[in-house]
């Protein structure tokens, strides 16, 4: 025990100090936080639905609510049931025994709802396309308001796509980019 405490002495801190966050993030997150607020009064809750994916995608989502980007701060948080959601966050191309599930969790969401189709896969199909094991898109299963490409998008193009999302126009699907 000795030697170990006279190791940890003897090496000191080893550790660095986190990034600074860039200026886009930063101002990215303040008009992320005020749309937030501005739109709901409160915060926002979003249900992320796997609907078929590599995972890429939710390791970014999973950035995004990690401490360097910080989701939760801006008043967006993450819950276990549709029924609490305001957004549904999908990812991955819709498969055949995932689209009974997603329109039932479409469903279950209240109104006014959002969907953001995160991904190549979520927003076109990817690699994957259409086949007798997967639907494609996620359009074509339930109305998509928002798509941000990428393969996987990074943690501040989710952001983006959040952002363009809570701020749109009812009635006026977009792209994010």
């Amino acid at each position: 025990m000795y030697q170990m405490l006279k190791q940890v002495a003897r090496t000191g801190i080893v550790t660095e100090p986190p990034p600074e966050p860039d200026e886009a993030l930063r101002e990215l997150q303040q008009r992320l936080g005020a749309a937030v607020l501005a739109h709901f009064g409160r915060s926002l809750a979003v249900r992320h639905v796997d609907a078929g994916s590599c995972n890429g995608c939710e390791l970014e989502i999973h950035a995004a609510n990690g401490p360097h980007y910080n989701l939760e701060r801006l008043g967006i948080k993450f819950v276990a049931s549709p029924r609490h959601a305001d957004l549904l966050l999908v990812t991955g191309p819709v498969s055949r025994h995932m689209e009974v599930a997603l329109r039932r969790t479409y469903d279950a969401t209240p109104d006014p709802k959002l969907v953001v189709a995160i991904g190549d896969c979520g927003c076109t199909g990817g690699i994957f396309g259409e086949s007798y094991a997967s639907c494609g898109r996620v359009s074509n299963v339930i109305p998509v308001d928002v798509a941000v490409p990428g393969c996987p998008p990074a943690p501040l193009e989710i952001m983006r796509g959040i952002l363009t999302a809570v701020s749109r126009k009812p009635g006026s699907p977009s792209t994010a980019r």
